[in-house]
C-alpha cells in the first residue's frame, strides 16, 4: 500500500509515552484492577457483546478506583497532543486516518445527504482514559462514541503479526477503517438506534445486533477502500489479500475455536469470518454506502 503521499490528519491525540496510560495505574492496570481481573473482563466484553471499557470502568467503581483523579502528564507528552507523531507507526495511523477524512467528507454527503464530522484517533501506551471508561491494549482499537473517539494501542500492529500471521500495511489500515466505519454509524445515527435496541432485548439477540453492527463497519471500511483507491490508486490485489486476511482472522469462529476448542454462534458479536470477509468485499466492490445494510441482510 501506497500511503505516504497521504494527507496526515490533525485529529490525532498522541498519549504514548504516558507512564500506565497517563494515569498512574498501578502495575499496569486500570484503576488498582489487576492484570488478571481486566483479561477476564475483556474475555467477558468478548463473549457478551458488551464493550470492556464499561465492564472495567464498573470495575474500578466498585473497587474504589474510579474515583476522580488529576491526569499526569509530563509537558513532553503534552506538546505532542495535536502535533503529527514522528514514529513510523504514528505516521501511518495519522495517514489513514487523514485518508479516511479525505474520503467520507466527499462520499458521506454525496451518497447519504449527510455531511462527514471527523473523529479523533487516540494513540495510547498500554492503558488511558476513554469516554466510555478505562482502555486497555488488551481490548484491542476501538470507537467510543460517547467522545466519538478512536483508541488504538499502535503495539495492536505486532500483535496482527504474532498472533494471528497478519501482516502488511493495507491489513492495518482496514483496522483504522473499521473504526472510522464506527463513527460513520454515529454519523448517521445508526449507533444510537442500535443500542436502544439493545437494551430491549435478551443477550443472544443483542449480540446479533451487535454483529450486524459490526459486519457494516467492515462493508465501511470496504467502501471506504473502494473510494480512496479509485483516487489515488494507492492499493493493489495483494494489498486486498492482506486485509481479506486480517477480516477473516479475527471472525469470532476462528477466535472462539482458538481460545475455547469450539465455538458457539449466539455469543458472536463481530460474525464469523466467511461474514466478515464477504461484507468487507460487498463494500469494496461496489463503494456504495447503501450496500452496507447489514439489518436488511439479518442471516447472513
Amino acid at each position: 500500500m501506497r500511503w505516504d503521499d497521504f494527507r496526515s490528519s490533525d485529529n490525532v491525540e498522541d498519549r504514548r509515552g504516558e507512564g500506565g496510560g497517563g494515569m498512574g495505574f498501578p502495575g499496569g492496570g486500570a484503576g488498582g484492577l489487576g492484570i488478571g481481573t481486566i483479561v477476564i473482563l475483556c474475555i467477558i466484553g468478548w463473549v457478551t457483546g458488551i464493550n470492556p471499557a464499561i465492564l472495567i470502568g464498573g470495575a474500578e467503581q466498585m473497587s474504589g478506583g474510579g474515583r476522580q483523579r488529576e491526569e499526569r502528564v509530563d509537558p513532553q507528552t503534552q506538546s505532542r497532543r495535536g502535533a503529527p507523531p514522528k514514529d513510523q507507526a504514528g505516521q501511518f495511523a495519522a495517514k489513514i486516518l487523514g485518508n479516511t477524512e479525505d474520503v467520507w467528507s466527499t462520499v458521506l454527503p454525496n451518497q447519504t445527504g449527510k455531511q462527514y464530522t471527523p473523529t479523533t484517533m487516540v494513540l495510547y501506551t498500554s492503558g488511558t482514559r476513554s469516554g466510555c471508561g478505562s482502555a486497555q491494549a488488551a481490548m484491542g482499537p476501538f470507537y467510543c462514541p460517547l467522545d466519538k473517539k478512536i483508541y488504538l494501542d499502535t503495539s495492536f500492529f505486532q500483535e496482527m503479526a504474532q498472533k494471528f500471521d497478519v501482516r502488511g500495511d493495507f491489513a492495518y489500515a482496514y483496522v483504522i477503517a473499521h473504526e472510522v466505519g464506527h463513527h460513520v454509524q454515529d454519523v448517521l445515527g445508526i449507533l444510537g438506534k442500535v443500542q436502544s435496541r439493545q437494551q430491549a432485548a435478551g443477550r443472544t439477540d443483542a449480540n446479533r445486533l451487535s454483529v450486524r453492527v459490526e459486519l457494516m463497519a467492515d462493508c465501511l471500511a470496504g467502501v471506504w477502500a473502494k473510494n480512496s483507491n479509485d483516487k489515488y490508486n494507492a492499493i493493489d490485489e495483494s494489498d486486498v489479500r492482506e486485509a481479506v486476511k486480517a477480516a477473516s482472522a479475527i471472525g469470532d469462529d476462528k477466535l472462539q475455536q482458538q481460545a475455547q476448542g469450539y465455538v458457539v454462534p449466539d455469543s458472536f458479536t463481530h460474525g464469523s469470518s466467511e461474514q466478515r470477509v464477504r461484507w468487507f468485499m460487498t463494500g469494496f466492490k461496489s463503494g456504495q454506502t447503501r450496500s452496507c445494510d447489514t439489518f436488511r441482510a439479518a442471516g447472513n
